[in-house]
This record gives C-alpha cells, sequence and structure tokens, in this order.
C-alpha cells in the first residue's frame, strides 16, 4: 500500500474551509464524487435505522415530461 502524505492547513473562517473544500471535490473526477454521495446517502439511510434494498427497480426515464422553452 502506498503512503498518501499528510497535509494540515490552519484556516481562520469557515468560508475558507467551504472554499477549500469545493476546490478539492471539484478537482476529483466525476466517477469519485458519485461514490462519494453513495456514500453518505448509505450514511444518512443507517442513520434513519433503514436500509438500502440493492436490487429495487428504479425509475428509467423522467416521471414528468416539462416543456423547455430554448428547444
Amino acid at each position: 500500500m502506498e503512503d498518501t502524505p499528510i497535509t494540515m492547513r490552519k484556516y481562520t473562517n469557515f468560508d475558507d474551509i467551504k472554499a477549500d473544500e469545493y476546490r478539492y471535490w471539484q478537482s476529483r473526477p466525476a466517477h469519485e464524487r458519485l461514490d462519494a454521495l453513495d456514500e453518505m446517502i448509505e450514511a444518512a439511510y443507517k442513520l434513519k435505522g433503514w436500509g438500502i434494498e440493492p436490487d429495487v427497480p428504479r425509475l428509467q426515464r423522467p416521471f414528468v415530461r416539462l416543456p423547455v422553452p430554448w428547444r
């Protein structure tokens, strides 16, 4: 396993923290951001005491189509 260097930063306000976090996630590839989102959803379900069933059929297309004025 490769050792990942640890970076420590000192922030003086919350806005700097959020800006740095935003830059970090924007630098990650889309599949990594989606994986992180999936982990957060699973954690939220566990906090509620719910279980996610793995093979539940989902909607395959939009339920309602809305007119788009620019088309």
